[in-house]
């Protein structure tokens, strides 16, 4: 496999796993259940520019022009950089034979990038400590993330078998 095939293939099994887990995330919003909006991921990457890399609420900040876009943006990115990072860790091999534990297990894994970079950036705390149910939104975010995993997988092994 050339590294062009990699590149691409890391590339689409990115974007296929995120997409999963904005179905789910779409899901859990049409049960009423709060999820994150991507402006605000937006707004904190934009005031990063000005060198403000953490706020008290994400949601009290300036907005910033084109958050929506650029929030949307940068989680399709981190999705194809964590599908990168899967492919570091297996071997480009894994794109031809997918294994679900290797994929769950980096879907598990990214989990420390929301609970302890993004939420306590947002003003949320270490884990969502300063949210009124911390441990519920631990667990949300815990479950999303393996929904990734599993779009790691699904998305990993359907192109594996379109693209023999």
């Amino acid at each position: 496999m050339t590294t062009v095939e990699v590149a691409v293939r890391v590339v689409l099994v990115g974007i296929g796993a995120t997409w999963i887990m904005d179905l789910w995330t779409a899901f859990l919003k049409a049960l009423g259940v709060p999820t994150l909006n991507y402006a605000l991921v937006g707004r904190l990457i934009g005031h990063l520019r000005g060198g403000q890399l953490v706020h008290a609420s994400i949601g009290k900040a300036a907005p910033i022009q084109g958050e929506r876009l650029l929030g949307w943006a940068v989680h399709y990115a981190v999705g194809i950089a964590f599908a990168a990072l899967l492919v570091i860790c297996c071997g480009a091999d894994w794109l031809h034979a997918p294994s679900w534990r290797a994929a769950l297990g980096v879907g598990v894994a990214t989990l420390v990038f929301p609970l302890f970079v993004m939420q306590p950036a947002m003003g949320a705390g270490i884990a969502g400590s300063r949210t009124p149910t911390p441990l519920k939104n631990a667990l949300r975010s815990l479950a999303t993330h393996v929904i990734f995993g599993g779009g790691l997988y699904i998305s990993a092994l359907l192109l594996a078998r379109i693209w023999a």
